[in-house]
């Protein structure tokens, strides 16, 4: 009984914290917008860059757009996702809104070089955009729709995240000039960039698969200079029918040049295949002492 409550009290402080850091996030983007991009007349895109736009046509505040504009999506995201994302979304826009309304007047950092702005705007948008997403809410409504058009038509939903955005650069055009929207473009390019970095972290993971004629002497050299375990797999020579151990590790991307290095040093001829890992859990991730 105690034990459950106890899960229950974390369970509570982890959702807590999410809700902070959704929070957080959506002020951080709020202050790219505001003193960065906005004062030199570069947008962002998805609705964010729809909002910015309508404010400067409508002259309304950009955080009652930035709000009116996500409903729908919000809706779609409760619809296609779940309860907790649509929650921590709202949480995530509302506090976007908030924050551009509050840090309106604030003096812009950066004036004048386009490269600057738009590098500096778009590592910061990212941040608190990645941030927020790293935590299970969203501050923008446009990647909800290109996720349910792709369902439904034969297109991946990269794909129309960039047509989509590619009229919300047109429609930046006709109030920011093509300058305008050339910058607004690459902005949002850096930023998509910052988001991925954010939501993966710095040390993500990779997985080596390794067929070698030396298997032992090489997981046990792995283990010795690199402090990691690994596993086999029995595979057989599509052509020769050849009975082959292939051996799969995990590392953190720190340690990949020291892990090719390992493996030319054991064996040159080895064939190798190297795949990216978004998110590592369970078992025995770790590392032992090199000895």
């Amino acid at each position: 009984m105690n034990n459950t409550m106890e899960k229950k009290k974390i369970s509570k402080w982890k959702y807590f914290f999410r809700a902070i850091f959704v929070i957080i996030g959506g002020f951080i983007t709020a202050y790219g917008l505001e003193s960065v991009l906005i004062p030199n007349h570069v947008s962002d895109g998805g609705i964010t860059g729809l909002s910015i736009v309508g404010a400067e046509v409508l002259h309304l505040p950009l955080g009652i757009l930035i709000t009116i504009l996500n409903i729908p999506f919000i809706w779609l995201g409760y619809k296609q996702i779940g309860k907790s994302f649509a929650i921590y979304s709202i949480i995530g826009i509302i506090s976007l809104a908030i924050g551009t309304s509050l840090m309106h007047h604030i003096p812009q950092i950066v004036e004048g070089d386009t490269l600057l702005i738009t590098v500096v705007g778009g590592i910061i948008i990212g941040f608190g955009m990645g941030l927020a997403l790293r935590n299970g809410g969203a501050l923008d409504g446009l990647d909800m729709l290109a996720v349910l058009l792709s369902k439904k038509l034969p297109f991946g939903t990269s794909d129309f995240i960039l047509f989509l955005n590619l009229f919300v650069f047109i429609v930046v055009s006709t109030v920011f000039g093509l300058q305008g929207a050339f910058l607004s473009g690459i902005a949002y390019f850096i930023a998509s960039k910052v988001i991925h970095v954010v939501e993966e972290g710095l040390s993500g993971a990779k997985t080596f698969k390794i067929i070698t004629k030396k298997p032992e002497e090489m997981v046990e050299t792995i283990r010795d200079r690199l402090g990691r375990s690994a596993t086999y797999n029995e595979v057989y020579g599509g052509y020769s029918n050849e009975k082959f151990k292939e051996i799969t590790c995990v590392i953190n991307r720190l340690e990949e040049s020291k892990m090719k290095e390992i493996i030319s040093d054991i064996d040159p001829t080895a064939f190798i295949t190297v795949y990216d890992i978004v998110e590592v859990r369970g078992g025995n991730f770790r590392k032992h002492d090199i000895h």
